[in-house]
């Protein structure tokens, strides 16, 4: 989010129940939870606004307290390459945070999505500061390592039914997205864009998950009725 753009220009401090649904607050002494809410700012971001831009400096860490984001880059020839989406309750960025170097991939909403910033000095005072927020932003690289392993298998994947599979399991992720909860409000459009497939495609693989009882599709989403039979599943389809 650069000084210049829309979408800083659009900030403002949170209200209390967008506080509420940030995870790593509640582990912060009350200093540092002061200091941290002080800093904190959000703003709607559109579809096709960049939160995050390739080659750009790291001045935000970011998070989605609602909505749906998408971390893609762009190959010497043009063409997009979706790394997975954020919904709810995710934070990321952190490791560029930590390293304060430009950003290596684009992030952008895939709908209208409120997305929160925390700038990046308070970041590292916290880290110097909070055992609890160290403790988040381990978890964070830790599982953050896992996702980018599974999605370098997915993007190998050839079977369409596999690839939807295990790309929704990761976004069923506790510790990264604990915003999701039990159902994800998204569109089956928004999926495909995410996966990598056309709608219809993405309508198939659902309808196999649904027969097989590890998801059931709702209006404006898709309810998780089993993740761990979904993530075992992901190899048998």
């Amino acid at each position: 989010m650069a000084n210049d753009s829309p979408l800083h220009q659009r900030r403002r401090p949170l209200n209390p129940s967008e506080l509420d649904a940030i995870p790593w607050l509640r582990l912060l002494s009350a200093e540092e939870r002061e200091r941290a809410i002080d800093d904190l700012r959000i703003s709607e971001a559109l579809p096709g606004e960049f939160v995050c831009r390739m080659g750009r400096p790291v001045t935000y860490w970011f998070g989605v307290v609602d909505g749906l984001l998408k971390m893609s880059t762009d190959n010497a020839e043009g063409q997009t390459m979706t790394f997975t989406g954020v919904p709810p309750g995710g934070w990321f960025g952190e490791g560029t945070a930590l390293k304060r170097e430009p950003y290596r991939y684009n992030i952008q909403p895939l709908r209208s999505s409120l997305v929160a910033g925390l700038h990046v000095d308070t970041f590292h005072w916290l880290l110097d500061h909070s055992i609890g927020f160290n403790r988040f932003v381990m978890n964070q690289l830790n599982e953050r390592l896992g996702q980018f392993i599974a999605a370098r298998e997915i993007d190998r994947l050839t079977n369409p039914d596999i690839r939807v599979a295990r790309s929704l399991a990761s976004l069923f992720n506790p510790t990264l997205y604990p915003g999701v909860g039990e159902v994800l409000r998204i569109t089956q459009q928004e999926l495909a864009y995410l996966v990598g497939l056309s709608r219809q495609r993405v309508n198939e693989a659902l309808t196999a998950l649904a027969a097989q009882g590890s998801i059931r599709v709702e209006y404006g989403g898709l309810r998780i009725l089993d993740l761990q039979a979904l993530r075992s599943q992901v190899y048998k389809l």
